[in-house]
């Protein structure tokens, strides 16, 4: 055995000069070191409560179903049902399985309101029914109708029982769609067809199709068209970590104030969603083409927002919205100008529950939505909940046009133990500029409230006032009380 000693010293010798001869690895040049924590190790946590053996079992085995509101109609797949799924039907193919679900659902939203709108005061009671069917033909494709029976988008269903005209009433049965489309991915699709794997992904919408941009302020409107995506790209030299391009085109029922005439136009588009930056913009281009009526009052709209938490105690975004070209043969531009809004938060020691909120927007001329339907409110819906309406009882709001007017909103919002909500608001407006280029003739000061509450997994009660002092014309005040059951 002796003779086998200096061969192996030899084999380890040249093993260890190989290890130290090879570079050490190198790191790549976008990777940054984390300083590490100070001091490294810290001392093991102590539990001072005797053991409870009981509590750590329930973490496994004490769990429980929650009650939740049902869809009126399910067929087929259950909607978060138990249990292990059945194997799809290879009808479209292997790739693209067949898993039909049938969905009805929707809310009842009743209310009695007593509103005060400057030239009508009324009180009322009103019903808005908002119904979806959901037909779910694959895991990506799908056909949904939404409408509301009891409204035709002009009227509503409701009963005046006082006011300046009380006695009043109206019932309503419309079956129209407010939305009708099918979507899906043209990707999976193909796979479906082709029997081969894509690597990548081109969702698609056409139909009535709701399209709805930067939380509905750019854009929040239903129009026949068709809209597809190109979704998640990204760019390390850009330092974008993710990205979505949508295009999108509607030929008819597109509502804007801009036109003349209702759904008197066209609206031709692209928007993206950025992650840079350490936070996410919003950029937007589209043009909108008047015809009949409307024809010379084709506009381009363009939009940029940045939404970034700073300092970990603030949460801001600014938007801008500008529209320009516009030329009309007669009268005034309807889509002329620039919409500058800023949205801020603080974050406080109870993030999730405590959010107090300071929102403002300057507008020179008259910017507009690229399209915004009638029921969405004005372009100033988010800046505070004295410029929203609730779109059934004509509840009363500040000027929410945004045209010659800057101003703000001062709010606070606590959600208890996420169970119920109450916010407290005031705000202010100013009027600058041409006065025949704006809706506001003055000055205006309100103050607003809203509570909210769950009784339980279905019903919601709700309640709003405000009330509001306008220079130049006559004072406005409201209240509501909202009863709505999800189903």
């Amino acid at each position: 055995m002796s003779h086998r000693r200096p061969i192996v010293a030899a084999l380890l010798t040249a093993a260890l000069c190989g290890f130290a001869a090879e570079a050490p690895p190198s790191m790549d040049t976008r990777a940054v070191p984390v300083p590490s924590a100070k001091p490294a190790f810290a001392p093991d946590p102590v539990n001072t409560l005797p053991y409870d053996y009981q509590r750590q079992l329930d973490i496994y085995g004490a769990k429980h179903l929650n009650p939740t509101a049902r869809p009126l109609l399910e067929l087929g797949r259950e909607l978060y049902g138990p249990g292990q799924f059945a194997v799809g039907k290879n009808l479209l193919g292997e790739k693209n399985l067949l898993f039909p679900q049938l969905l009805f659902y929707g809310d009842l939203r009743t209310a009695v309101a007593w509103n005060d709108n400057g030239a009508v005061e009324k009180g009322l009671a009103a019903a808005k029914l908002n119904l979806d069917l959901d037909l779910k033909i694959t895991a990506t494709e799908r056909i949904h109708y939404f409408f509301t029976p009891l409204d035709d988008r002009a009227t509503g269903t409701f009963t005046q029982f006082g006011g300046t005209r009380p006695r009043v009433g109206n019932t309503e049965f419309d079956l129209t769609p407010d939305a009708l489309f099918f979507e899906g991915d043209l990707a999976r699709i193909a796979s479906g067809f082709t029997g081969r794997d894509n690597h990548f992904d081109l969702p698609f919408t056409a139909g009535l199709i709701p399209l709805l941009f930067q939380n509905g302020v750019w854009m929040q409107d239903a129009f026949n068209g068709f809209a597809f995506t190109i979704p998640a790209r990204n760019s390390p030299s850009l330092q974008i970590t993710n990205m979505d391009v949508t295009f999108f085109a509607g030929f008819d029922q597109v509502t804007t104030p801009a036109l003349r005439g209702d759904h008197d136009g066209r609206v031709y588009g692209a928007t993206t969603f950025i992650e840079a930056n350490h936070g996410y913009w919003e950029i937007g281009y589209g043009y909108v083409e008047g015809n009949g009526a409307s024809r010379d009052l084709s506009y381009h709209n363009l939009s940029a927002a940045f939404t970034k938490r700073y300092f970990n105690r603030l949460a801001n975004s600014v938007r801008v919205i500008w529209n320009f070209g516009q030329d009309p043969a007669a009268g005034a531009r309807t889509a002329d100008g620039v919409l500058v809004l800023v949205e801020n938060s603080l974050v406080t020691s109870l993030p999730s529950t405590l959010v107090p909120y300071l929102n403002g927007w300057a507008g020179f001329h008259r910017p507009q939505s690229l399209a915004r339907a009638a029921g969405a409110g004005g372009v100033l819906l988010n800046t505070g909940i004295t410029f929203e309406t609730d779109g059934f009882t004509g509840f009363p709001k500040l000027d929410d046009t945004g045209h010659n007017t800057y101003g703000a909103a001062l709010g606070l919002e606590y959600l208890f133990d996420l169970h119920q909500q109450l916010v407290f608001e005031v705000a202010a407006l100013n009027t600058f500029g041409n006065p025949a280029e704006r809706t506001a003739p003055g000055p205006q000061y309100g103050v607003g409230v809203r509570w909210q509450l769950p009784l339980n997994n279905a019903w919601i009660l709700r309640a709003d006032a405000m009330a509001a002092a306008r220079e130049r014309l006559p004072g406005i005040a409201g209240f509501r009380l909202e009863l709505r059951r999800k189903f």
